[in-house]
């Protein structure tokens, strides 16, 4: 694990290996301190988040604190239902898209919002510490769990409340990555009268966004070529983010999410601030169809918590990153897969418009992306040889394109990302920061 035990989306790791049912049991005892006695915990379907999630509500009673268990849920589901229930916090038990070997826990506060830096501070030195034996709840003050048995529903009609229209008519494909999302998308979309086609619904635990799912896009374009539907989405492990596919089998990723539900906003009067929130990582065709259409984007570090940082900050209503982590703060307080499907869906409905035409609202610059594995990630920024690299490049870019680098906060990587005019520049300029990389700080 790295050194601060937290990273940008909580505690991540191999399972058994990183994260322990051990350290799990006391980040629950942690957590009853910081936050609160009462605790939403859901978790997404990996094979390890069961005993994670048994330690980690045994660590919550051990210190006298209540369990409000949401069971096989997604991530946005624990943040809503935090609030809904008047708890303290939650904890979501899942790594995301990573692959089913890992899992993580991430924290939020009364309000829903991901936990602050300082109650994560807290819960790392009092892991460290090895908690104190005060902490403990003798006798009959240990605390009970309670098991949440409408929290599916409470989520599921909130998100159809989201918007004001039917999908009637709508033909949709939905690839739930073997995920949280299961019983929850395709529930609410058959609802509102969409035509709903879903794979990956099934889990074992060792399936989770194993060749499909939100970083995985082939699957859904083979399931809506045989089908023919108007589009197709798919999620990600916990389903709090989603990319969309168009008719023709063309990618919609989260900036041209962003720029479809930004521009429509602005249309009736609903953008606050006229402002939208993304991160550095978005594509410079973005940037500029936002500008065109009268909108400011505000950027930031990558990571949601970053994004709904400015967007609290600066009063805005919506943001998001490129990789379909979409916020829409009037709906909810993170990013929320099943709101944004259905923000995107009613933009469709109430303009008559295919997503494909809703999609030209941006002209995407050509775009690579080479992630380099090295456990000296951090070292990038003042390596003489790479910094050397990436001035050059980015010079020779020009106003024609862009060159970004840095350190995964979730992943021995640094991803570097290179926008140009064509597929080719773009692919070769990142190529050759990369090779530099590899050979610097012996990379992979």
């Amino acid at each position: 694990m790295p050194n601060r035990l937290f990273g940008t989306d909580g505690v991540r790791g191999v399972a058994n290996v990183d994260l322990t049912a051990a350290l799990a049991y006391r980040l629950g005892m942690g957590a009853v301190s910081v936050l609160g006695p009462r605790i939403v915990v859901g978790r997404d379907t990996r094979r390890s988040g069961s005993m994670l999630e048994s330690a980690l509500q045994a660590g919550i009673m051990a210190a006298g604190g209540t369990p409000l268990c949401a069971g096989v849920i997604p991530t946005p589901a624990v943040a809503l239902l935090t609030r809904v229930y008047g708890a303290d916090g939650g904890v979501v038990i899942s790594a995301s898209h990573n692959p089913p070997e890992y899992n993580g826990i991430k924290f939020f506060g009364p309000d829903g919002m991901k936990a602050s830096d300082e109650a994560e501070d807290y819960l790392a030195d009092f892991v460290e510490a090895g908690y104190a034996e005060q902490a403990y709840e003798p006798g009959m003050g240990v605390g009970k769990l309670e098991k949440l048995k409408d929290a599916r529903e409470v989520y599921i009609n909130h998100a159809i409340d989201s918007i004001d229209v039917r999908l009637d008519g709508l033909r949709v494909v939905v690839d739930c990555a073997h995920g949280a999302s299961c019983r929850t998308t395709p529930a609410a979309l058959e609802r509102l009268g969409a035509e709903v086609f879903a794979f990956n619904t099934d889990f074992d635990g060792m399936d989770i966004n194993v060749g499909c799912g939100s970083t995985h896009l082939e699957p859904l374009r083979a399931k809506m070529a045989e089908i023919g539907a108007d589009l197709g989405l798919a999620h990600d492990g916990d389903a709090d983010r989603v990319l969309f596919v168009d008719a023709s089998g063309s990618e919609v990723d989260g900036d041209r999410v962003l720029a479809i539900c930004a521009t429509d906003m602005a249309a009736r009067g609903e953008l606050a601030n006229n402002e939208v929130v993304s991160t550095v990582m978005c594509n410079l065709g973005f940037v500029r169809a936002m500008g065109e259409n009268g909108i400011e984007v505000a950027q930031t570090a990558v990571g949601d918590r970053f994004v709904l940082q400015r967007m609290l900050a600066d009063g805005a209503v919506i943001g998001g990153e490129q990789s379909g982590h979409i916020i829409f703060l009037n709906h909810n307080t993170t990013g929320d897969g099943l709101v944004t499907a259905l923000q995107l869906m009613a933009v469709m409905k109430r303009t008559g418009k295919s997503l494909a035409e809703l999609a030209r609202v941006m002209r995407r610059f050509p775009q690579s992306l080479v992630n380099v594995r090295t456990a000296r990630k951090d070292e990038h920024g003042s390596n003489t040889a790479v910094v050397a690299a990436v001035e050059t490049e980015t010079q020779a870019l020009g106003d024609a394109g862009r060159v970004l680098v840095r350190a995964s906060g979730t992943e021995p990587l640094v991803r570097v990302m290179v926008e140009a005019s064509t597929e080719e520049l773009a692919t070769d300029c990142a190529e050759r920061i990369a090779a530099v990389i590899r050979a610097e700080l012996d990379g992979e």
